[in-house]
């Protein structure tokens, strides 16, 4: 339950104006300097309209990056490397500069605020992780994993790889690069035999098997 769920409805689409309106601050200006004021001003309303709806900036930003853009349905393609490359190369995923920018902008948040911290895991990463945690769990139904794959080590592999090189060596993530990491890295850790059959490495591999 987020901390804003029982209180009073805006009615029409004004609710979802001022959603839109806390997003682009939060883009502007990060949460440490977001205020209340500040999105009021941008979604042209009153402050006690905001605080009528959402109990402070914490449950405000929270439920705006819940309606921010994420992908639906969990991809089901009956391959984990096509799963991982639509989940990851698409509308909210890691290729998308909004959703890195929009998680660039609560960086700090998450290590300085405990109350924002916990609301962030709980109410936005929890979605994100039970979202790929299906990809997953559906790959080793399909008897695509080895037996001995820790999940918990390697589910979030792939997003910690790409968001090391966006924040620490200062990358733009695209498609491409996502797609090598899944099948150099992701796949040749997880699976039971060639990571992508369409590899030329892959053949040879295959040819030298006795």
């Amino acid at each position: 339950m987020t901390p804003s769920s029982e209180r009073p409805r805006i009615e029409g689409d004004r609710e979802q104006e001022i959603l839109v309106a806390a997003l682009q601050v939060l883009a502007d200006v990060g949460y440490d300097r977001l205020t209340m004021d500040a999105v009021a001003a941008k979604a042209k309303a009153s402050k006690a309209t905001l605080y009528r709806r959402w109990t402070n900036k914490v449950s405000l930003v929270i439920e705006a990056l819940q309606h921010s853009k994420a992908p639906h349905d969990v991809p089901d393609t009956g391959s984990l490397r096509e799963d991982l490359r639509l989940a990851f190369c698409g509308v909210g995923g890691l290729a998308d500069p909004e959703s890195v920018a929009t998680f660039s902008s609560v960086l700090t948040a998450i290590t300085r605020d405990a109350e924002f911290a916990e609301a962030f895991r709980r109410d936005v990463i929890g979605p994100k992780l039970a979202f790929s945690q299906e990809i997953w769990r559906r790959a080793r139904e399909r008897g695509e994993l080895r037996d001995d794959v820790d999940l918990n080590l390697l589910e979030p592999a792939l997003a910690g790889i790409v968001l090391h090189r966006v924040f620490l060596m200062g990358e733009t993530p695209d498609a491409d690069v996502i797609t090598r990491v899944i099948d150099q890295i992701i796949l040749p850790a997880a699976t039971r035999g060639p990571a992508n059959p369409h590899h030329p490495e892959s053949h040879k591999e295959a040819e030298a098997t006795p």
